[in-house]
Formats: C-alpha cells, sequence, structure tokens
C-alpha cells in the first residue's frame, strides 16, 4: 500500500515495491506541505513502475517477455530500455564484473522466489549448481528511436541495478520542487540537500551478522549510498550455503571472505553496481579493485575497513 503523511514541517511516504520497503522522507521548502504529498506520491509510484516492467518474478512483464527470446528484437516500454541500457553502461565501466546474465544461474541456484530468506533456513537438496566456465562478451543491441533492444543470447536480471534506478528517478521526480530529500529503499538511498535540521543526512550502515546497531554512521549531502549483503539472501543448495550474489565468471556465489559492502558515490545506481562488484572480488581483492571510491566492507572475521575516501564521511565508528 502507498501512503504519504505530513510530520511537521516533512512529508513523509511509504510503499511496499520491489520485494523492499520504500521510505521518502521530504523536508518543505517553498512548496505547501499538502502539494509535496502529491509529489511524493508521484515519486513512490516510480518503483511500482520500475517493478511492473523490470521484473523476473512475473512471466508476463517486459522484461520477461524480452528474455523468453532473447535473440530477437523487442520494443519495450522506456523504463525497461532505460534499464538495460544501464546496465549495459555498468557492465562497461566495471569490465564485465557487473554483468546481468546470471539469471540461468540464479534460478539453478533455486533463487526463484522473491522473498527473502536468511540464516540457511531454505535448503534444496535436489540440486547441485555446478561450475560453468565464463561467460562471453555482452553485446546488446540498442535501437534508442524505437525502443527496441536484442539482449541474446542469454537472459538478464536486472536485480543488480534496478533499485539504484528507481531510487535516481524518484529522487529526479522530487529534485525541482523539494530539493531536500531523501530516498531509500532496501539499503540503497539518496541523500539530496539538507536534512531536517540543515545539516547533512546521517546514514547507517547495519551489522551483516544481525546485530541491532550500525557498524558506521555516514553523513551524506547529494550523495548515494548502496549496500551489498549476504544478510537476507542465504540459503542451501545440496548441503553447501549459497547466496544471491553471483561471480560472472564461474555462476557461483562470489565474494569470498565477505558479509557486506557499502559504497557512496554520487547517483544510486553506480553506487548499486559498484557495491555488488566489489563485493564480488573477494576479501583477498576488494582493497586493490576498490581504488579511490568511498567503500566500507565487513569481512567474515567482523573487520570493519574503510577506504580514505569512505573515512572521510564516517561520522561514527571506523575510520
Amino acid at each position: 500500500m502507498l501512503s504519504t503523511e505530513i510530520r511537521g514541517t516533512e512529508v513523509v511516504g511509504h510503499v511496499r515495491a520491489m520485494a523492499t520497503d520504500v521510505t521518502m522522507q521530504v523536508c518543505r521548502g517553498d512548496e505547501a506541505l499538502d502539494a509535496l504529498e502529491d509529489l511524493v506520491a508521484v515519486a513512490l509510484r516510480v518503483f511500482r513502475t520500475v517493478e511492473q516492467a523490470c521484473t523476473r518474478f512475473d512471466p508476463q512483464s517486459p522484461l520477461m517477455r524480452a528474455n523468453a527470446r532473447p535473440t530477437e528484437a523487442h520494443r519495450l516500454p522506456h523504463v525497461c530500455f532505460e534499464a538495460l541500457r544501464e546496465a549495459a553502461r555498468a557492465y562497461r565501466l566495471t569490465d564485465g564484473r557487473f554483468d546481468p546474465r546470471v539469471l540461468g544461474d540464479l534460478l539453478e541456484l533455486g533463487y526463484d522466489r522473491s522473498l527473502p530468506f536468511a540464516d540457511g533456513d531454505l535448503h534444496l537438496d535436489d540440486r547441485s549448481a555446478p561450475r560453468r566456465p565464463p561467460l562471453p562478451e555482452w553485446t546488446p543491441q540498442f535501437r534508442a528511436e524505437t525502443k527496441e533492444v536484442v539482449l541474446g543470447p542469454l537472459p538478464v536480471d536486472l536485480g543488480g541495478i534496478g533499485k539504484g534506478l528507481a531510487v535516481r528517478w524518484a529522487s529526479e521526480v522530487l529534485r525541482l520542487r523539494a530539493p531536500d530529500h531523501l530516498v531509500e529503499g532496501g539499503g540503497d538511498c539518496y541523500c539530496s540537500g539538507r536534512a531536517p535540521g540543515g545539516g547533512p543526512w546521517l546514514v547507517a550502515v547495519e551489522d551483516p551478522f544481525g546485530g541491532q546497531s550500525p557498524r558506521a554512521v555516514l553523513e551524506l549531502r547529494d550523495q548515494a549510498c548502496a549496500t551489498s549483503s549476504i544478510r537476507l539472501r542465504n540459503w542451501c543448495v545440496g548441503g553447501r550455503p549459497v547466496h544471491h550474489l553471483v561471480d560472472p565468471d564461474s555462476g557461483q556465489p562470489g565474494g569470498a571472505g565477505l558479509r557486506a559492502v557499502t559504497v557512496v558515490a554520487p547517483d544510486p545506481a553506480t553506487a548499486e553496481v559498484w557495491a555488488k562488484a566489489l563485493f564480488l572480488a573477494g576479501a583477498a581483492d576488494i582493497q586493490a579493485a576498490a581504488g579511490d571510491q568511498a567503500a566500507l566492507w565487513i569481512d567474515d572475521t567482523d573487520t570493519v575497513t574503510v577506504t580514505a575516501a569512505m573515512a572521510r564521511l564516517v561520522c561514527w565508528g571506523p575510520q
């Protein structure tokens, strides 16, 4: 259910979409609060629009209709077309470390439901999901004038970028009339302008081991933050623990030695993509892969590491 309410000089909105709880917090500027309520409702609907166009859990969604025949050209709604173009850009940006063509691997592993599952509660003993060779280069074809795309030859999953795009597009709806706002959905957020009281927005980094206290608190303004974590989506296949962050080189869960990676970037989709790409680098290689990015990661030993760029944003926790 979509809801909005006025709280003092703010408007707060909620919606359940994309298997997560989405929250928006908008500070009053020059707009009347009742007008901001209408604006927030429009921005909240962005998440449902992205979900309907890009979900892999509905065989009739535009994405899944294209996936059913990936070597053919498909005319898609604007949102789905742009999401696929953004995924292709992310593939190039990360030199293929972010690769949406892992849908078949996710299904082999048993990730065929949208509900979160954790702590190995789900056991699939009738599956093995063996390693496979690395994927060939991805060269999708886009025709901007007709909004047509040829994915081929493998189907894709937009779960690794979809929420970040929804956060971006929802923030764009708000930005001109409500420059001071927060859009948050399932660990991905964009902090625009000032928080209530005039300071930066405070963003907590959750404990991937399930603790109630955050592992760090960040101060952000006009920045996005995204976390890739295995806290909620892990289960067992053939007696071995697995999770949903799949390495495109092997078709197997990646990120050996890591529990969660948080990235701050100017754009929410970029932050989401790099959080996943850095997670897949694993504990042994993430420091080198992160370079000068603002990144924080927590490994299997519960050690928190931050890059120099992230340390400047930490107001509580490791620096």
